[in-house]
């Protein structure tokens, strides 16, 4: 009789102990694995561009916004943070929390700021996940009419026979245009002279006016003006022919074996993003570049839809990076 008290009694004592605990667990915040479980995403989200509203970067980032709101159901918004060719937003980034709220634009010019910029306060490939390029964007090498060049092998025969008489023209020390311009000049054993102006709009004037022999303007910039004579386009400056001027050969096709530089934007996100968010965002932003109605308005600006894997764009990234650095070096630049 007692025994079967003293085991009732310490069945009850057990249930108590139990069920104090069960609270106790349930006062507790929520566990990294709940937290991941929970649907992405839930509040508004932005995307930082390092370029002014009318830009090419900022149309992209509007559109991609734009429809990445339409797609999620949250308000996506685009914040300006311009100044030191992107590097102001690209630090803003870097500081935000790994959530998958805050998106880069990432430019292919932010992989020629490490190199050019001693103190950066970022790391971009270690303070950054890529998840997608967006699109890809075509230079064109364009010379004046009164170049006696027709094609990219007879500007270099041309340039070797005359070093530092040819010119070149670019928005300025370590743009796109200039590495451009540069890397063609250590690949080819050529002396193009470079002259920077104080944006891209200035070296197509001066290409026209004969006040430089070439230029690299992007696609936009110089069609009309090579369609009417004004300009006259010899190579693409990529390893493939771009799709909006299929009939113009590439350097590569000229003999420049394994040139490969052009204009491209993409999207990443702090280090740390859990994988689920990344690919959910790389899953969307897929979707909505590959639908027609964006690259038809991709196309009018210039733009090709190009995708690739978070992996992919990683290798891609740290390739330009080590790239850059090699050229940016042998030069000896550094921005103010």
């Amino acid at each position: 009789m007692i025994a079967s008290h003293f085991f009732i009694r310490s069945s009850l004592l057990l249930a108590m102990v139990a069920m104090v605990a069960m609270l106790a667990l349930s006062a507790l915040p929520p566990l990294a694995g709940d937290a991941l479980a929970q649907p992405f995403p839930v509040k508004p989200m932005r995307v930082v561009v390092g370029f002014s509203p009318g830009s090419a970067a900022d149309f992209t980032g509007r559109l991609l916004a734009q429809k990445m709101a339409e797609v999620l159901g949250q308000p996506v918004v685009v914040e300006n943070r311009t100044g030191a060719a992107g590097s102001i937003a690209t630090e803003r980034v870097a500081a935000a929390a790994a959530d998958g709220y805050t998106l880069h634009m990432v430019t292919a010019p932010d992989t020629a700021q490490p190199a050019l910029r001693l103190k950066l306060p970022y790391d971009l490939e270690r303070d950054f996940a890529p998840v997608t390029m967006v699109v890809s964007g075509a230079f064109v090498l364009t010379v004046n009419p009164s170049v006696p060049a027709r094609n990219a092998k007879e500007l270099i025969t041309l340039a070797r026979a005359q070093p530092g008489k040819l010119s070149y023209g670019s928005s300025g020390v370590g743009s796109s245009a200039h590495l451009a311009g540069e890397l063609l000049n250590a690949m080819t054993q050529t002396k193009l002279l470079h002259v920077p102006y104080k944006g891209a709009g200035e070296v197509v004037i001066a290409n026209v006016a004969g006040q430089i022999d070439a230029g690299f303007p992007s696609y936009v910039a110089a069609n009309a003006l090579i369609q009417s004579g004004k300009l006259r386009a010899l190579a693409v400056p990529s390893a493939k022919r771009s799709a909006l001027m299929p009939h113009i050969p590439t350097l590569h096709e000229s003999g420049v074996t394994g040139y490969d530089r052009y204009s491209w934007y993409g999207i990443s996100v702090p280090a740390g993003t859990p994988r689920r968010i990344i690919e959910r965002l790389h899953a969307v932003i897929v979707k909505i570049v590959s639908a027609p109605e964006v690259t038809e308005a991709l196309n009018r600006q210039g733009f090709e839809p190009q995708t690739n894997t978070p992996e992919q764009f990683a290798a891609q990234i740290r390739s330009e990076i080590a790239q850059n650095t090699k050229l940016i070096k042998s030069l000896g630049l550094r921005s103010e």
